[in-house]
């Protein structure tokens, strides 16, 4: 496992992931406080992406 985001101060560990997994990421920060329906957060567009990733492999 691997800090990934940190706090502005720096006092903070706000994401970790496990960069060995397809999609192993937890969050402190609540991205779905900036996400808006035509501006997506970061994190949700990359979720989206391995979920259809994962979908594909299996149905193809």
């Amino acid at each position: 496992m691997v800090i990934s985001g940190t706090s502005p101060d720096n006092h903070l560990v706000e994401v970790v992931e496990i960069p060995k997994n397809r999609f192993f990421v937890g969050s402190q920060y609540h991205p779905e406080f900036i996400s808006r329906p035509n501006r997506p957060e970061g994190l949700f567009k990359d979720f989206v992406a391995a979920a259809n990733d994962q979908y594909l492999e299996k149905n193809n």
